[in-house]
């Protein structure tokens, strides 16, 4: 049986345990840049997935994450971050993980191994037509995942795969697939490394354009953001003051009339409405601080 990339032995650093410290560290670093190039050649596939991705969000539909083991917890690290950066609903980002909520912790040994246990957890959390499920697996062809896959295909969602190896059942039985070629690992078989770096790289890419596409950006700033903490806040009333070229004690204010909606107090600061009329206004536009603002 030919082995994967990701489990074939490098031939480069043979010796690893036997290098000084810094020369250890300066090797595990120095592959890592392997990740950014697999992720950038993979950038039309991720650009795909994201226009592909558009349309069922507004008509409501959720990301849905399914994986094990590393890939599986980069998946829910990315859904659970949604809603803080973005205001995306948590109801509308669902994280799946091979052995449930607890393999976030403890490795469930044998989970990933079980195709049924996958499409029963994309089955219980109800996948539907409007979903979009992205399948994270570092070999793809992991049995959770490509469970998982078959029930979201069952149910009409747009499959999207994610795998660090040419060719794996999981980018080529998807809608769409994204091949992150990282190729050997320093540590044999550890996709831990910089496979593990390139899943992450890639759906921070996929989901953070996706929700510019959603218009929770303008310019390059978040105005979407949920200030749930001292931090955000602050970073809510600095956002507002950038965006409607305000002082503090106006931001301040406004942020207090809207729940520190930042997109909403920079329409009404810029436009001079009051907070009902420009929410109203950004309704009109699906939420577009730029459309809102044209013609000011």
């Amino acid at each position: 049986m030919s082995m994967l990339n990701t489990e074939t032995p490098s031939v480069s650093h043979t010796e690893l345990d036997t290098y000084a410290t810094p020369d250890l560290v300066s090797a595990l670093v120095e592959d890592q840049i392997n990740a950014v190039n697999a992720v950038r050649t993979a950038g039309v596939a991720i650009a795909q997935a994201v226009d592909a991705a558009v349309p069922r969000m507004l008509q409501g539909g959720r990301l849905i994450y399914a994986g094990a083991g590393t890939s599986g917890r980069l998946g829910v690290l990315d859904s659970v971050e949604l809603y803080p950066t973005f205001s995306w609903p948590r109801e509308r980002a669902v994280g799946l993980i091979a052995g449930g909520a607890g393999a976030m912790f403890v490795a469930v040994e044998g989970a990933e191994d079980d195709a049924e246990q996958g499409a029963k957890d994309l089955r219980a959390v109800n996948v539907g037509a409007h979903d979009v499920v992205l399948l994270l697996a570092a070999s793809g062809g992991t049995p959770y995942v490509l469970g998982a896959m078959q029930a979201a295909k069952a149910a009409g969602a747009l499959c999207i795969g994610f795998a660090n190896n040419p060719n794996a059942p999981v980018t080529q039985q998807a809608d769409i697939g994204i091949t992150l070629d990282t190729g050997t690992e320093v540590i044999s078989g550890s996709t831990r490394l910089k496979a593990g770096t390139a899943q992450k790289i890639a759906l921070n890419t996929f989901s953070s354009a996706l929700m510019v596409r959603l218009n929770k950006v303008y310019g390059n700033l978040m105005v979407d953001l949920k200030a749930t903490n001292a931090k955000l806040v602050r970073r809510a009333i600095a956002l507002t003051m950038r965006a409607a070229e305000c002082d503090e004690p106006t931001a301040l204010r406004t942020l207090a009339l809207c729940d520190q909606h930042v997109k909403v107090a920079v329409v009404a600061i810029r436009l001079g409405l009051d907070i009902a009329a420009a929410r109203a206004r950004l309704d009109q536009v699906g939420g577009s601080v730029r459309q809102a603002l044209r013609g000011h």
